[in-house]
């Protein structure tokens, strides 16, 4: 052990004297995308083994029956798993990759680098209706924050690292290299500079490689073009784009109310047993929810839509279309809620996939309810409106129209359906923009001011340290005190011009400032009978340490005119920040993050 350190302390003062830092960067990106391209084959294979292990010949006899019973069997187990093996959170994906850029310096948990490889397999694995791409990104980030960490690099270059895992996880997963680098830039709002560039291009190229040593020509969604945009159909893709808001608004509200409802229980296994016991009834009633649903995806890709509104307990088949529309409608419907209950009772996986499952069935709908209703005498496209569906709720589910754009060019293998994709996504960007602020990842962060945006200047204050702002030696007072102790006590032997006035408890009372007392403090015959009670004021604002961000300090500053602000931690008097210490803090923050 002693030894392997001595050799790495040697590799560290190799690699100093001999390799530049931004020719680190680019080995470590292309490492990292390795890593992260491993990271989503191992994710993908268990998943897989687990499902072909689930549908043995003694099982698939008796299937129906243990799509109620294989969720709940997942989700405990997934349970089990992080009491007894990870001991420690097992955070959902993104979101907890965003608050560690925010507010932990890019630092994740070691346990993040594995646990999500054996959880997020188990969830979807066993049925729970998620996707596996969130999850892949965890470990890719993971990978990336404590490969950076290893190495003793700086704050800036983890950030770079675990945008670029991403990229990474992405770029494996659907085999989208340039969409992957989107991805990244998007959702953890990297600065695309040339800098930035190459270490996303590095590690994007390397995990598509080991995606293709591992999978072969092999893709996630299986796509062609065969019917070419018209300019005619530009109409019909504004409606898309509009009920892709629609939708886009119903899963971030379902999903957002469910983890609502969800909070309300303490106990994991109350939560798992009302979690567990909604989504096994629903996805007994509705097979095609069971685990991603990629199968379900690729058959509305395909047309083959038969497949699909058979699959369900009762093996309906009909040529009623009311029937048919009213099926697929049930699907993107519940497939929101099955993904939720999941979530609720403590299953570990991503929304990417119920995104696209959910725009795929949507785009096939709006198309084949416009060709039924032969009011303009003219077909769409049944399979170019599911794919651009896709791309419609990535926009508005997700807020990543670029991403959405770029991802489905990519997999279609070609720009035909490019203006469709844009008309589409820009349309439900907005629509969902102006109803739901923040997308799914970013919605909890953002409710508690912790959220990173592509405003650099929050992004800065974002980073602060604001334990480092925050001054604590300041003479207290307490309310009894006379204005002779006030003048040898405090005045005489401190250098601020200001005093936090507490009560036994230390519970802050309010502030007593030189020109307080100016006109009295040379008034020896008040010494004994003026007291600060009767000198003292309010503060201007307070600052609460558990709930101010950085921005909501600086407003606070703004709107009441104060050069120091008290803060409060805990209930308790805890010290002061000035803005002239905070502004200097930002200042330097700015320098490093932009150097």
């Amino acid at each position: 052990m002693l030894n392997s350190k001595i050799l790495f302390t040697k590799f560290l003062k190799w690699r100093y004297k001999h390799i530049s830092n931004k020719q680190f960067i680019n080995i470590a990106s292309a490492i990292i995308g390795l890593l992260a391209g491993l990271g989503a084959v191992t994710i993908k294979n268990l998943t897989h083994l687990i499902q072909e292990l689930l549908e043995g010949e003694f099982i698939k006899e008796i299937h129906q029956g243990f799509y109620f019973i294989f969720p709940i069997i997942g989700l405990l187990l997934v349970l089990w798993v992080i009491k007894f093996i990870v001991k420690k959170p097992v955070g959902h994906g993104i979101p907890s990759t965003l608050f560690a850029i925010s507010k932990l310096k890019g630092i994740l948990p070691r346990h993040q680098m594995w646990a999500s490889l054996i959880t997020a397999p188990l969830t979807v694995g066993f049925g729970g209706s998620v996707g596996l791409e969130g999850p892949t990104v965890a470990t890719g980030a993971a990978l990336g924050s404590n490969f950076a960490r290893l190495f003793h690099l700086n704050q800036t270059t983890r950030t770079l690292l675990i945008g670029a895992a991403a990229a990474g996880a992405m770029s494996s997963i659907f085999k989208a290299p340039i969409a992957a680098i989107v991805f990244a830039v998007e959702i953890f709002s990297l600065e695309l500079t040339l800098a930035s560039m190459i270490p996303l291009l590095l590690a994007s190229i390397t995990a598509v490689l080991t995606s293709y040593f591992f999978f072969g020509d092999d893709v996630l969604l299986h796509f062609n073009v065969q019917d070419k945009f018209e300019l005619m159909d530009v109409s019909f893709y504004i409606l898309l784009g509009v009920t892709s808001a629609m939708f886009s608004i119903y899963f971030s509200k379902v999903y957002f109310a469910v983890g609502n409802f969800f909070k309300r229980y303490t106990s994991p296994y109350k939560r798992l047993l009302i979690g567990g016991v909604l989504l096994g009834t629903i996805v007994y009633f509705i097979p095609p929810l069971f685990g991603e649903g990629f199968v379900t995806i690729n058959n509305v890709l395909k047309g083959n839509i038969t497949d699909v509104i058979t699959n369900n307990i009762f093996h309906t088949v009909t040529d009623n279309i009311w029937i048919i529309f009213a099926l697929l409608f049930g699907l993107i419907v519940f497939k929101v809620v099955a993904m939720s209950f999941t979530f609720g009772a403590g299953g570990v996986g991503g929304v990417f996939a119920p995104t696209l499952f959910t725009g795929s069935i949507s785009g096939y709908l709006v198309a084949m309810i416009i060709n039924y209703s032969n009011l303009f005498n003219h077909q769409l496209s049944l399979t170019n409106f599911a794919m651009v569906g896709m791309a419609g709720l990535m926009a508005g589910v997700l807020q990543a129209p670029l991403t959405a754009i770029f991802l489905i060019a990519e997999i279609t293998g070609g720009y035909e359906l490019f203006i469709p994709l844009m008309i589409v996504a820009s349309i439900s960007f907005l629509i969902t923009k102006k109803y739901i602020p923040h997308n799914i990842y970013a919605a909890e962060l953002a409710k508690k001011g912790q959220l990173i945006t592509h405003d650099k200047d929050k992004n800065v204050l974002m980073m602060l340290d604001l334990d480092k702002v925050i001054e604590t030696n300041f003479v207290i007072l307490s309310p009894d005190m006379n204005l002779g102790e006030i003048v040898n006590n405090a005045v005489a032997k401190s250098t601020r011009n200001h005093f936090p006035v507490v009560n036994d408890e230390n519970e802050f009372l309010g502030i007593l400032s030189l020109n307080d007392i100016r006109s009295v403090m040379f008034n020896k015959d008040l010494y004994e009978t003026v007291q600060v009670r009767s000198l003292m004021h309010s503060a201007s604002d307070i600052i609460y340490y558990e709930k101010d961000s950085a921005e909501d300090i600086l407003n606070k500053f703004k709107s009441s005119g104060a050069w120091n602000l008290v803060v409060i931690k805990n209930g308790k008097y805890f010290g002061f920040i000035s803005k002239s210490r905070l502004l200097t803090a930002y200042r330097r923050k700015l320098i490093q993050v932009t150097s």
